[in-house]
């Protein structure tokens, strides 16, 4: 996942707002979303190289997503993949403070979100810090959360000015504000490691790229009632739609 906007508690009908962004090698093997056949099923895609997953949900209407810290001078090889922490987080056990100072020394640099619309944590790896988000609107991509890329700042905004304006916030809209392709100037780039090139590819919400780019976008409202609907869209390495898939999750008492 390389770019998640959240707003908490924002909107009458819908206290938890989630507008997501997978980025990957395309080459990478996917499933799409689907409900796992696990004793405690979730909602999620899957990575077939790896076997976790970047987004997802439980029937008890946790969401957690994951996003990588940008900095290859921390990355080492030979790392558990990071895609376990989501599956960790959105199990029986589910995940805590406690386990994520102990345990986070062995994945490379990552920030996981995860709770509900009561309680929503994000966990720095690289800081080893835990932050529960406040209502409003934040922003989480492959820095520290709420950090004042352009990206993430013109993407907070659209998002901002559509849920207060509408009394349904519409799916098609946040689709379309995650699909925004408008790269940054280079003077307003982030300096996370990779040449100049790669960060203004990397730059937007909506990043193609034939090798590197956005795979999905995920759109994940909860409602008063705990009913979460769940979108999802598909894209290849030329920005071609590559399929949609909507679901429904009715609450499920703990």
């Amino acid at each position: 996942m390389c770019i998640l906007f959240v707003a908490l508690q924002t909107h009458p009908k819908f206290p938890l707002i989630i507008c997501a962004n997978r980025d990957e090698f395309h080459h990478r093997p996917t499933e799409p979303a689907h409900l796992w056949p696990t004793e405690n099923p979730i909602l999620a895609g899957k990575d077939l190289q790896a076997g976790g997953t970047w987004l997802g949900v439980n029937q008890q209407g946790k969401v957690a997503g994951l996003t990588n810290i940008r900095a290859p001078e921390l990355n080492q090889i030979d790392m558990q993949s990071r895609g376990e922490l989501v599956l960790k987080a959105l199990s029986e056990q589910g995940i805590n403070q406690d386990w994520l100072q102990r345990y986070s020394q062995f994945y490379n640099p990552f920030n996981l979100l995860f709770g509900d619309e009561l309680q929503l944590q994000c966990f720095d790896s690289r800081k080893k810090q835990l932050t529960h988000l406040s209502a409003g609107f934040h922003a989480i991509s492959n820095g520290a959360l709420d950090e004042i890329w352009p990206k993430m700042a013109r993407g907070t905004q659209a998002i901002e000015q559509h849920i207060n304006s509408h009394s349904t916030p519409d799916v098609d809209a946040l689709l379309n504000i995650m699909t925004d392709k408008t790269q940054a100037p280079d003077s307003e780039l982030p300096t996370t490691g990779v040449s100049v090139e790669w960060e203004r590819h990397l730059s937007s919400i909506y990043i193609q790229h034939q090798e590197y780019g956005t795979r999905s976008t995920s759109i994940i409202m909860k409602d008063q009632q705990g009913k979460l609907y769940f979108t999802e869209v598909r894209y290849d390495g030329k920005g071609r739609n590559l399929g949609r898939d909507e679901f429904v999750i009715e609450p499920k008492s703990e």
